[in-house]
């Protein structure tokens, strides 16, 4: 039996949206507490938005806006 996909209604498709790398507080929700990218089964993204996020995420941290890891203590 195939197994059913979710439907995934983000808040960035329907709207047109996009991620900023310059929005860096949305960009916090998208990344664990050790400073991981979360994966599309936890965030509910879609592929397209998924990869936009990674990459603006990526952009933030070169550019010293958000950090590459968090210590844990």
């Amino acid at each position: 039996m195939r197994k059913r996909g979710r439907n995934r209604n983000t808040q960035y498709c329907p709207d047109g949206r996009c991620f900023d790398y310059k929005d860096v507080e949305t960009l916090k929700r998208y990344i664990s507490e050790t400073g991981k990218i979360k994966p599309r089964r936890q965030t509910g993204n879609c592929a397209r938005c998924q990869r936009e996020l990674a990459r603006e995420i990526k952009r933030a941290r070169h550019l010293a806006m958000l950090p590459f890891v968090v210590a844990v203590d």
